[in-house]
């Protein structure tokens, strides 16, 4: 009896070593784990095998999630739409943004604008998006305005702006926070265009403002630019307005939920 123990051991000791050479990590763990519950034994080989291939599904899923909300650097990452706060004073309709977030907005390509006055909410509920839509696999990339100038004056500098260009064009959605809060030179302005150009109908574009819509025309500052920028991301959009005492005059609230 001994020898034919240590040979299926032997045997379990190759299959391991060959599953985490075929990189499937969680799949190895997770037959590790079978081979130490008693009753395991009165599972059928497709019930176990499908439960080792189910792990494995859901831990690259988790990695991959984990990877791109690391890659997205948001601002508030534990913003989620689960935690949406929906009082009715901040102008906001839960079943508005849960309706959105389950969408297919991010494989349309719309453009989600959110205004309203300082500390209303609107970094957190644009990262609650652009959280949840990567956790349904969606890349995503925050960007503070007010310092996109100096980013693309390196850029240019260096020579990397092309390539960054195109990281910006094939990412899933892009936030841009802070719409309008400094003022834009032409080389920004320009730059912006081309972001803006590049994603039109095809990526998904937050923004968030303190200015109304109707003052974008004049932070922009150059007419026909705006008219460019401002057609484009308004052929399939969706709009929410917040209202309502800023958020930071309160308590800070949990899973940080502070927002501008």
């Amino acid at each position: 009896m001994k020898p034919h123990t240590d040979k299926s051991n032997m045997m379990m000791n190759t299959t391991l070593n060959q599953l985490r050479g075929l990189r499937l990590e969680t799949m190895a763990q997770a037959l590790e784990q079978q081979l130490t519950q008693s009753g395991i034994s009165a599972m059928s080989f497709e019930e176990r095998l499908a439960l080792l291939v189910d792990r494995e599904v859901h831990g690259r899923q988790d990695r991959r999630c984990a990877r791109l909300l690391k890659s997205a650097k948001l601002k508030y990452p534990q913003a989620a739409i689960e935690d949406l706060d929906g009082r009715s004073t901040r102008g906001l309709e839960r079943s508005a943004v849960m309706s959105l977030a389950l969408g297919e907005w991010v494989k349309c390509g719309h453009a989600v604008l959110i205004t309203g006055p300082t500390g209303a909410g609107k970094s957190w509920l644009a990262c609650a998006l652009a959280q949840h839509a990567c956790r349904r696999g969606h890349s995503a990339l925050y960007q503070r305005v007010p310092r996109l100038g100096e980013e693309l004056r390196v850029r240019h500098a260096n020579g990397t702006f092309t390539r960054w260009l195109d990281t910006l064009k094939n990412t899933d959605v892009l936030l841009l926070d802070d719409w309008g809060m400094a003022a834009m030179d032409s080389q920004t302005r320009a730059d912006l265009l081309e972001i803006i150009d590049d994603r039109a109908s095809h990526r998904a574009t937050i923004i968030t403002s303190q200015l109304p819509i109707e003052h974008w025309h004049e932070w922009i500052g150059d007419q026909t630019m705006a008219d460019a920028m401002l057609d484009r991301l308004m052929q399939s959009h969706h709009r929410f307005t917040l209202t309502g005492e800023s958020l930071r005059k309160k308590s800070p609230p949990a899973k940080g939920k502070i927002d501008n």
